[in-house]
């Protein structure tokens, strides 16, 4: 069969060799008669093949043919049945039997499950219903140990997880189960309550004879014979034992540890044993009145008292039962701790640095006396948070730094609260009389760092500083930690100068007063100190602080505070000098006596201001900053003057003569000030000198002066005297000579030369190329 499996390749049947080089070169009509011929051949081979293959295997296709039938026959014999059973299936239905027979069934075992569940259920229910009848009547009885272990037991089989919600209706759950669940907790707050009874009869605090005692029989509501160590043991089963001792607890830190804290009672015991049965009755606290309220210096006394105290609750109260100790601590400890530490160790902090060290027996002391509290289980020995007494003393450096640091800052804020800024007119009279000679007459004048002047300031920053480096010095002689907060006590100290003066002085800082002034000296004074303590203390701090210390940053806050202070007494000063000007209503018509007298009196008034100025200022400033400060207020009162006077309009003769007397006035008022001025700027040289140096620290002097002069002066001088450049010199501008004359001179052929000439003058021009 291999010629049927094989492909005919229709090359093989051409007998031309080009054609089998080109496959799509075009056949002849004599090619494809041939290839037609020889494919007819070549299926006559196959056919011939193909019936020889066939009749070799003849049997085995007859056997395969069998085969096929018997499948096809036994197919349609299984149709042939399947198609009776459906119609017998047709004819009787049995499935809707089956389907209720099958129903029928499942609702028997479902009944069956219920009713068995419900059995269940009822002997749960019966068996809880009598185990809490048990329970209640082993309350009534007095067997309430019993009774507390059949409550825990039955609150675990009840699922209550909180006996504050025990009667809490569960959804989805039987409403017997929440009647079982209030039963219980009607039996649990019996049994709290008989034992709570129990513990008030047993632990009975005396208050008018201070005697604490403790019984061992009790007997509550005819219930006699229970023990105290039974009712305990109940009140640990049930879980209420930290509730049943917190009375207690509350009892003896109130009347028992406190007044042995206090130092106001000393113990002592007791024991009552029955003779027959040899039992222990009763035990016996007596708090007896101490002759010395003291706990010496260590407390060592009060700390084995308390030891004693304790030890008699371990033995007589909690049976040396480690777990109920633990649980009284609990109770106890925090306020009893915070009773020793505020009434104790706090009260023994040195007060002196050098004293740091004899705080180390104190210290000893306590460590000893919580190990003791650790063996009477009071406190917990792997807790490091009770260890409160040990932590504390541990810190008193810490401790010590925090009290020094509040009582120099209180002490700071006293004195600066305290200060007095008010001199004595008499005071200040004498200190600018004898201004050479302060530092022998005046006790708060001082000598500035970088200075070789003295000045006054206030006694408030005297002691401010006096504190600052007596802080620092000691910085020098404590342990790190302490140093630093000393430092920052004394930095603390310097900042409230900054935050307290300004506002006690408020008022003062809004007038012109010498409170102003000395503020303005001490935060100078403050500065130049700053800068110094870095110099005069850092190299000896600690190393530790040595790295943290920086006191350069406050000096630039005090100088910027001392300009602010100073500059806003200058502009109050010259506010109301211009309101005093604004009374001459701009000089106008001098020559009417009422207008001239208003003129007048504004004059004074300018002189009587800078006057009590000069007294306030002079005594008090430095001189430089006197004589800066003044010339600024001068500058500014002459300068308006000579503004107001050359914006007149017209000026008649007479006018001028009285604007020329103003001017004298004025000056002859400031005549003593503006010598002093000129000897303040120009000390040691000539006179001449003296004046160009005022002069040039205010530049108006010499302008209205000028103008003085200008106001009695001919056309032509005035013309000559601004060709020749004086005028100039004196801050005249082009302008205000033109109008200076226009205002004065009338209208004539020489005015137009004298005005022509002064401005082809070009004077003005080259003096400011």
């Amino acid at each position: 069969m291999d010629i049927l499996v094989n492909s005919v390749d229709v090359r093989d049947l051409l007998s031309s060799p080009d054609l089998l080089d080109s496959p799509s070169s075009p056949l002849s009509a004599p090619d494809l008669r041939l290839l037609i011929s020889r494919l007819e051949s070549h299926t006559l081979k196959i056919k011939s093949k193909v019936q020889s293959y066939l009749l070799s295997h003849q049997n085995d296709f007859s056997s395969l043919f069998s085969q096929c039938s018997d499948v096809v026959s036994r197919s349609e014999e299984l149709s042939g049945q399947v198609s009776e059973l459906l119609s017998l299936i047709s004819r009787n239905p049995i499935e809707a039997d089956l389907s209720r027979i099958i129903g029928e069934t499942v609702e028997k075992k479902k009944q069956v499950r219920e009713k068995k569940e419900l059995l269940e259920l009822l002997g749960v229910v019966l068996e809880l219903n009598y185990k809490l009848r048990v329970v209640k009547e082993d309350i009534r009885i007095g067997r309430v140990v019993e009774a507390a272990e059949g409550l825990k037991e039955l609150k675990t089989a009840m699922r209550i997880r909180n006996d504050e919600l025990a009667d809490e209706v569960v959804e989805g759950e039987p409403v017997v189960y929440g009647l079982l669940r209030n039963e219980w907790a009607q039996c649990f707050e019996e049994i709290q309550e008989l034992l709570l009874k129990f513990i008030e009869k047993a632990v009975q605090f005396e208050q008018e004879t201070n005697v604490v005692r403790m019984k061992y029989q009790l007997t509550v509501n005819d219930i006699k014979g229970v023990e105290l160590y039974t009712v305990l043991q109940a009140m640990d089963v049930v879980g209420i034992l930290d509730y049943g001792l917190a009375k207690v607890a509350d009892l003896f830190t109130k009347y028992v540890t406190t007044p042995v804290i206090k130092c106001r009672s000393t113990p002592a015991f007791m024991e009552k044993i029955d003779q027959e049965s040899g039992h222990l009755l009763e035990a016996v606290l007596e708090m007896i009145p101490a002759d010395t309220e003291s706990n010496g210096t260590d407390g060592e006394t009060m700390y084995a008292t308390i030891v004693q105290i304790v030890k008699f609750i371990y033995d007589s109260l909690c049976f040396k039962n480690g777990p109920w100790m633990r649980c009284f601590g609990r109770l106890t400890w925090p306020r009893m701790s915070e009773l020793i530490i505020s009434e104790f160790l706090s009260k023994v902090i040195p007060d002196d640095a050098s004293k740091l060290a004899e705080f180390q027996k104190i210290r000893k002391v306590t460590s000893e006396f919580e190990t003791n509290l650790k063996e009477l289980m009071l406190i917990a020995s792997s807790d490091i948070k009770d260890e409160r007494l040990s932590k504390f003393a541990d810190n008193v450096e810490v401790h010590f730094a925090s009290r020094k640091k509040v009582e120099i800052l209180a002490k700071a804020r006293n004195l600066l609260l305290q200060s007095n800024f008010i001199l004595s007119q008499e005071y200040l009279r004498t200190m600018r009389l004898n201004k050479e000679g302060i530092a022998e007459d005046f006790p708060n004048c001082i000598d500035l760092l970088f200075s070789s002047e003295k000045f006054m300031v206030s006694e408030a920053a005297i002691k401010l500083m006096e504190l600052v480096h007596q802080t620092l010095k000691d910085v020098c002689l404590l342990p790190p930690t302490v140093g630093l907060e000393f430092y920052h006590a004394a930095r603390n100290a310097l900042v409230l100068y900054e935050a307290v003066i300004p506002v006690k002085l408020e008022r003062q800082l809004d007038s012109i007063n010498q409170a102003a002034v000395l503020i303005h000296n001490d935060c100078l004074y403050l500065s130049e100190e700053i800068l110094g303590l870095a110099f005069e203390f850092r190299q000896y701090f600690p190393s530790f602080v040595k790295e943290l210390a920086v006191f350069i940053d406050l000096a630039p806050r005090f100088q910027l505070m001392a300009e602010e202070v100073l500059q806003r007494q200058i502009q109050l000063v010259i506010y109301n000098l211009k309101e005093a000007i604004d009374g001459a209503d701009g000089f106008q018509n001098t020559h009417q006596m009422k207008q001239f007298e208003s003129a007048k009196f504004s004059i004074e008034q300018v002189a009587f201001i800078i006057e009590k100025v000069r007294i306030i200022w002079e005594p008090l400033l430095l001189s430089y900053i006197y004589e800066k400060s003044m010339s600024v207020v001068l500058e500014a009162v002459f300068s308006r003057i000579a503004k107001d006077i050359l914006l007149l309009d017209d000026m008649a003769a007479e006018e001028t003569l009285q604007l020329q007397t103003l001017i004298h006035l004025l000056f002859e008022h400031l005549s003593s000030l503006l010598e002093s001025l000129s000897t303040v700027g120009g000390r040691g040289k000539p006179q001449e000198v003296q004046r160009e140096t005022l002069a040039n620290f205010i530049p108006s002097l010499r302008k209205l002066r000028k103008l003085a002069e200008l106001l009695d002066m001919p056309l032509k001088s005035i013309t000559t005297a601004w060709e020749s450049g004086e005028l100039v010199e004196c801050n005249f501008t082009l302008s205000e000579v033109e109008d200076f004359i226009r205002a004065i001179f009338t209208d004539s052929p020489l005015r137009k030369e004298c005005l022509q000439r002064i401005n082809n003058s070009n004077y003005w021009e080259t003096s400011w190329t």
